[in-house]
């Protein structure tokens, strides 16, 4: 099962130049199309002059939700060049967007398939690629009595410990590599099975 994937640590930035036409590129980490969409609008009031705004993104832990966008360029010559740059990286939650300033000489469609793919390029070398977990949230619940075996459990699967709240009853908000998460509930069943009242919910 695949437990981690790849992304980019920080947003970056990626500049090329040709026969006059500047493509300021840069490239930021994104967990959801609203965040895309809030990165997209916050450029656009910034380089409000330039003529092209073009994208690619990729989310998802298996890179499944995938756009490219020309915006207003030939056909694939822009969002593809700069979606390839981040697959050829093996990238996730990852966006690159390459803003153009005209400089009044047309470059042909392979001009522009080479400028874009560059400048995404140049954006995402500036970067530092990290690997990520993947991860489920969890939550376990148990009396106080059963601290030491839900500590326990704690730090025998690396458990992120993400909130807790001790009352009459325990409640542990945790964070579990996926990988892991069969192997914790045959621990939580064995315990219940050897009278050790432990509740184990995914978090909604």
């Amino acid at each position: 099962m695949q437990d981690s994937f790849l992304t980019i640590s920080s947003p970056s930035e990626g500049l090329y130049k040709e026969k006059g036409s500047k493509f300021i590129a840069l490239s930021f980490p994104v967990e959801s199309v609203d965040e895309v969409k809030d990165s997209l609008e916050g450029l656009r009031k910034e380089y409000y002059d330039a003529r092209h705004h073009c994208y690619a993104y990729v989310l998802g832990h298996a890179g499944d939700e995938v756009r490219a966008n020309d915006d207003g360029e030939p056909n694939h010559s822009a969002g593809d060049p700069i979606l390839g740059q981040i697959k050829s990286k093996n990238l996730t939650n990852t966006l690159v967007v390459v803003i153009r300033y005209f400089g009044g000489t047309k470059l042909g469609v392979s001009g522009l398939i080479t400028a874009y793919k560059t400048a995404a390029a140049e954006a995402l070398d500036a970067n530092q690629i990290i690997q990520k977990d993947i991860t489920e949230n969890i939550t376990l619940r148990f009396p106080y009595d059963e601290m030491n075996e839900a500590m326990k459990l704690v730090k025998d699967l690396d458990l992120k410990i993400k909130r807790q709240d001790y009352d009459s009853l325990c409640i542990m908000n945790l964070e579990v590599i996926i990988s892991q998460m069969g192997n914790l509930k045959e621990k939580v069943t064995l315990l219940n099975d050897l009278s050790h009242p432990i509740e184990l919910k995914l978090k909604d």
